[in-house]
């Protein structure tokens, strides 16, 4: 062997052992299994260089690489990717793009398994989490938001921000105030003097509670006297020609003193009855003031938690074992913390969740109440007027969406693949449908042909807002944040397939009677006659139309109706399809694998909803989303008569998209944490949902209860419809996407609204 060969078997031996050194390093790191060296792109492919490697030429002349593409989450899915090569020379690097499979690792099972439904076609895509998270495991801004403000954190930085400021012009004010009255009310009483200096001291920390801590402790003339180690050093002083070996261990010596006689227990004494006569009822009515205007501000609910333990705990206290001081100022070891807020506001409190639900729809929720109350009892609208009866009711879907779509995430994750297809199927467009079937009902009863015509333009504004502005405000946010985020191309091409068999289907009648209908036309009248030759002029005609009814059922009743039939039988079978397709036969096109790696630590997991509570929830949901429908069909008329504003646009943004808002803020959720797949699926889901099932619902449902309804669409929304599916079939080719491509989408989007918004009334309107 030559000296030159030696020297490179040497080097690529110490080539290798290093290499295995660093893979062994990587392995042990736990920070390697949360956070990628490319910062984790979550796509369903790895479209990016895996790593550079070196082969080194074995026994039987191959090597292979294990390239590793890791989330930044823990509960977002890991990309593990192996691939086989030829070896080269020692010292060559080469970088290689190899696609990968998704292993989906999170909390536990159910979340796993959560997570896994979100990739599956025709299951509703769901971001927040089903099961209550580790508590220990999480973020420290995040435990600050569940902080219940009894533990004293010395605060970093100066107390004195827009915030704190903002507290005192919007609570701290008259909160003080308040307590300055009561504790003159209470001085003039005499038997409530310490309920009267309570006040006093509490009015100052109400007006500026920032540094200040408020605690419960003994009362300081019952508190034993300690010896400490300065009284100790001055008794050493006074021996001082004694042996050092003579003298006594310098500890803390308690002198007990005569102890006052034992006071009334605090619901004995009658000052305690007349502070809850005259004081505390006072306290309770403003405090929840306060509580409930913090709370549906949300940035400042430490406010709102403020005013709670003020109200349940400190002021039902003895007086004297209320202690306000510096957070400064050491504690005494016998004190409790009471109260400790640093900071009024917390911009990340849209993150905060009551038992699984988002603040924000736990807000909304009241409006359900009232929406309800104002529009069955006041049916004469003394009290509020139809256009506010009317914003309430289409408010208040907002939040049953996302009840129902909690609901139906949580018992599709506890239950198997038929349970979940089948709640996905059946409560997945039940916000939908509950408003389409109740306005063809009332227009039916009401003879309102313009209801008919508001439904569909709602349908087309789902289908425009799902093809358009849910991806293209996704990928606008996701872009600003992530620069480029890449998909899995093969996967969208199914969605767009689906789409264009959708639009293909749904419009097939439209363009027949387009094609054989007949035009009639309505107020023709001759603009002259042509004297010479004795003819009239030409005719100025309005209100031109195919006609579809009476005048002509022989085209109707024999050739579009049964079109419309089959279509409506076509549409659920190609749905069945696509199904069958992305779930069972070619379903290595997602490549979905459920890993265990984290779950076996948790797995006694706490469901926020158990099955029957997330099916009760549902139920009661649908009913009231089928109120609140009923109540927004009842006043809508006057919605419609305003001037200026074609109903067109009326259906297509108010009525279509409202039911949609918690879809969009997953959408935004999942292009956030650089999972642009998923935001993709949210809309494409939605609308081929709306055609293959929404629709031949609706056609099913006329042919057993005839309320008029006809698949027969205005020309604007035929090639509206049609031009969005070809634009985001041409945005999704490359499985790349960025800031500018979706903000095309939304500027599309927004010229179908002003066309919408200028169009003429449709006829019957």
């Amino acid at each position: 062997m030559s000296i030159e060969s030696e020297h490179l078997s040497a080097d690529n031996e110490t080539r290798r052992r290093r290499f295995a050194a660093d893979r062994s390093d990587e392995t042990a790191d736990p920070q390697w299994n949360q956070q990628s060296p490319r910062g984790g792109p979550r796509g369903l492919e790895c479209d990016g260089v895996c790593g550079a490697h070196l082969h080194q030429e074995g026994l039987d002349g191959h090597s292979s690489l294990l390239c590793t593409s890791l989330p930044l989450s823990p509960s977002a899915p890991k990309y593990l990717c192996t691939q086989g090569s030829h070896s080269l020379h020692a010292l060559d690097d080469e970088w290689v793009e190899v696609p990968c499979k998704t292993t989906i690792s999170a909390e536990n099972e159910v979340e796993a398994q959560k997570l896994a439904n979100n990739y599956k076609f025709g299951f509703r895509k769901w971001k927040s989490h089903v099961t209550e998270r580790p508590f220990e495991e999480r973020s420290e801004v995040v435990k600050e938001l569940y902080s219940e403000l009894n533990v004293i954190k010395p605060h970093t930085g100066s107390l004195i921000s827009c915030g704190n400021v903002f507290y005192v012009i919007l609570f701290g004010w008259w909160l003080a105030l308040v307590y300055i009255l009561l504790s003159l009310v209470m001085f003039t009483t005499l038997i409530g003097i310490p309920y009267g200096k309570l006040c006093w001291n509490l009015s100052g920390y109400f007006l500026w509670p920032f540094g200040k801590s408020i605690t419960k402790g003994v009362a300081s003339d019952r508190r034993p006297k300690r010896k400490d180690a300065h009284t100790f050093t001055e008794d050493v002083e006074d021996n001082r020609g004694a042996s050092t070996f003579l003298l006594p261990t310098p500890v803390e010596e308690i002198v007990e003193e005569p102890q006052p006689p034992l006071k009334t227990s605090h619901w004995k004494r009658v000052s305690t009855y007349v502070w809850l006569l005259l004081g505390y009822p006072v306290l309770v009515i403003f405090h929840s003031l306060g509580c409930l205007l913090s709370w549906l501000l949300v940035v400042t609910i430490p406010v709102a938690k403020m005013n709670a333990r003020a109200v349940g705990s400190i002021l039902l206290l003895p007086p004297e074992e209320v202690h306000i001081s510096p957070v400064t100022e050491p504690q005494s070891g016998e004190d409790t913390a009471l109260l400790c807020c640093n900071h009024a506001i917390n911009g990340y409190y849209y993150k905060y969740t009551v038992d699984g639900i988002n603040v924000f729809a736990v807000n909304l929720l009241p409006l359900v109440i009232i929406a309800l109350v104002i529009g069955y009892v006041d049916k004469d609208n003394k009290f509020a007027s139809s256009e506010v009866k009317f914003a309430t009711a289409i408010g208040s879907i907002i939040p049953l969406s996302y009840y129902i779509g909690m609901g139906i995430a949580s018992i599709s994750a506890q239950s198997n693949f038929a349970v979940g297809a089948v709640v996905n199927a059946t409560f997945g467009s039940i916000a939908e449908m509950t408003f389409y079937i109740t306005a063809l009902i009332r227009g039916h009863s009401q003879g309102n042909q313009c209801l008919q015509e508001i439904v569909k333009a709602a349908l087309t504004g789902t289908l425009l807002g799902c093809i358009l502005f849910i991806p293209g405000i996704c990928m606008v946010i996701g872009g600003l944040r992530h620069r480029e985020q890449r998909f899995n191309s093969r996967s969208a091409g199914v969605s767009s397939s689906l789409l264009f068999i959708s639009i293909g289907g749904v419009f097939a009648p439209t363009m027949f009677s387009k094609a054989y209908g007949n035009l009639i036309c309505e107020g023709c009248s001759s603009t002259g006659t042509n004297a010479s030759t004795n003819t009239s002029g030409p005719y100025v005609c309005h209100n031109c139309h195919y006609d579809l009814g009476e005048k002509n059922s022989t085209m109707f009743h024999d050739h579009i109706e049964p079109l419309v039939y089959s279509v409506s039988a076509l549409l659920p079978a190609a749905y069945i399809i696509g199904l069958i397709f992305t779930l069972k036969t070619h379903s290595h096109i997602y490549d979905i694998q459920v890993g265990d790696s984290n779950a076996s630590g948790h797995l006694g997991a706490v469901v926020h909803w158990s099955r029957w509570r997330a099916l009760f929830i549902l139920i009661v949901a649908t009913v009231l989303m089928s109120a609140c429908a009923d109540l927004t069909t009842e006043h809508i008329q006057p919605i419609l008569s305003q001037p200026g504003i074609s109903q067109y646009f009326i259906g297509v943004t108010v009525l279509a998209m409202v039911p949609e808002i918690p879809e969009i803020v997953n959408g935004i959720q999942f292009a956030l944490q650089n999972n642009i797949s998923l935001s993709l699926e949210v809309g494409s889901c939605i609308a081929v949902q709306v055609c293959m099932i929404q629709i031949p619902l609706l056609v099913l449902f006329n042919a057993v209860y005839d309320v008029g309804f006809v698949l027969i669409f205005s020309d604007l929304h035929l090639w509206a419809s049609i031009f969005s599916v070809i634009l985001v079939n041409y945005i999704f080719m490359d499985g790349k996407s960025d800031y500018f491509q979706g903000t095309a989408l939304v500027v599309v989007y927004l010229i179908l609204l002003a066309v919408y918004f200028y169009a003429p009334s449709p006829a019957g309107c």
